[in-house]
């Protein structure tokens, strides 16, 4: 068994934005923090950026953005502190479900055209399907997990993987991370900005874990 750490990745849920206020399903629609969610990411990054704590630029190898503003303003205000940003790559991979013909609505509106409609189960019409969406986060997750085993195993790398996205996206990721189906994503509630901490069991490569989530969400 390895003697390095555990790796570990972290997911970021975005800042506030209007749309998360009230409710609005915001996929491929590319708005901007609230003033409020840009605040509270500044007073958020001295509390876990930096040497020793939470996230440690030290330690982190791979970090996926997602290219929408309200993801890439959240991780750069983050880390605005540092001479400059961890490398990092703006990824379509890790961007939010895509609603379709359920862009810009709340849930309320969308149960006015389907009351039987659930997006765990149903997917978004002219948007991403379940399967569509549990193929993506799956690609995404393969390629954490073999981050994890050339660090852990061979020594590659460093220790800690971080992911900047979205809500839904986030618990689709957790939700397949712990091998369950993509419908138990509906138990799982993130955050704005909240912080998800996903590792493994018993220094076990072979049993992804949830060991964190919400921490020092705003």
């Amino acid at each position: 068994m390895s003697k390095r750490p555990v790796p570990r990745l972290f997911v970021i849920r975005h800042g506030e934005t209007e749309w998360s206020q009230n409710g609005r399903h915001t996929g491929r629609t590319d708005i901007p923090l609230t003033e409020h969610g840009v605040e509270a990411i500044k007073k958020l990054a001295p509390e876990i950026v930096g040497p020793g704590k939470l996230l440690d630029a030290e330690n982190l190898c791979h970090v996926w953005v997602s290219p929408r503003q309200r993801a890439h303003t959240t991780f750069k205000l983050l880390f605005e502190s540092l001479d400059e940003l961890p490398p990092h790559k703006v990824c379509e991979d890790v961007r939010e479900w895509d609603y379709g013909n359920y862009e810009g609505l709340t849930s309320e509106e969308i149960k006015d055209k389907d009351k039987y409609w659930s997006i765990w189960k149903d997917g978004c019409p002219g948007g991403e399907s379940v399967e569509e969406m549990t193929k993506r986060v799956d690609g995404v997750i393969e390629e954490v997990h073999e981050i994890h085993r050339k660090y852990y195993e061979e020594g590659e790398g460093r220790r800690d993987a971080l992911i900047v996205a979205h809500g839904h996206f986030s618990r689709v990721l957790i939700s397949r991370w712990v091998e369950f189906p993509l419908c138990l994503g509906t138990h799982f509630n993130v955050e704005p900005a909240g912080i998800s901490l996903l590792t493994y069991n018993h220094r076990n490569l072979k049993e992804p874990s949830l060991t964190g989530l919400n921490l020092h969400a705003l």
